[in-house]
């Protein structure tokens, strides 16, 4: 029998990051968000992205954006995220 994939959660929603690209939500759902990170700065020792664009897309195929928005910062682009989920 197959394992069941585990993946990090925000706010209950899986959080999935492929090198530059972040995707937020259940596929099985009516929408998911890219978040794509567009740059990162050093702040300290460590790599922060800030420039990020964020895109609510259907889940059909083919995709269908139909929501973006350009952000500076993780969190603001996953409250953003959880906002357009809710909707």
């Amino acid at each position: 029998m197959a394992e069941e994939m585990k993946f990090f959660t925000y706010k209950g929603k899986p959080l999935v990051r492929k090198d530059n690209t972040i995707y937020f939500g259940n596929m099985y759902d009516d929408y998911v968000v890219m978040i794509e990170i567009k740059s990162t700065s050093k702040q300290g020792k460590l790599e922060v992205a800030d420039k990020l664009k964020l895109r609510r897309m259907a889940t059909t195929m083919p995709p269908k954006i139909d929501k973006t928005a350009d952000v500076t910062s993780l969190y603001e682009a996953l409250d953003i995220a959880c906002a357009w989920l809710k909707a």
